[in-house]
């Protein structure tokens, strides 16, 4: 007995392997809860160099009150960027005591580098315009680091 299958067949199992393989891995991360200036921030938590070099990048949307903490592995002047990432962000870059540094807004799809003002252990991404609109500003306080996992 044959089975019978659309002509372009071939053409959609090409196209659903392609797909699949170019899909980024998205690993499973821990999540923590982050307080800032009387603020709540969900944070997914990337503290391995794999999490920390894939972070938002390929996703479409986040919740309001969500984000992502980078754990580095030590202080230092670390730089984040937007390639392949299609959300707009801010970044709070925040140092070993948990005071933030600075914040800086970030385009979709760019290549610039936002530095940290100074040696920065953590740094912290939300949705465009999140600490601005809860007034979060550099000297500010994070509360909650202390769960985060240490960097791999």
């Amino acid at each position: 007995m044959a089975l019978a299958v659309p002509a372009n067949i071939d053409r959609l199992i090409v196209l659903l392997l392609g797909l699949l393989l170019s899909a980024p891995l998205r690993a499973e991360m821990p999540v923590t809860q982050l307080r800032i200036s009387r603020h709540n921030l969900t944070v997914e938590i990337a503290h391995t160099e794999a999490t920390r070099s894939q972070g938002l990048m390929f996703r479409q949307s986040m919740d309001e009150n969500r984000g992502m903490l980078f754990v580095f592995p030590q202080p230092g002047r670390y730089s984040m960027w937007m390639m392949n990432t299609d959300i707009p962000l801010s970044v709070a870059f925040v140092d070993e005591k948990g005071i933030i540094l600075n914040i800086a807004n970030m385009i979709p799809r760019t290549a610039t580098g936002h530095p940290s003002a100074g040696a920065a252990k953590y740094a912290i991404e939300t949705n465009l315009g999140w600490f601005q609109t809860r007034n979060v500003t550099p000297g500010d306080r994070v509360m909650g680091l202390e769960k985060a996992p240490q960097a791999e």
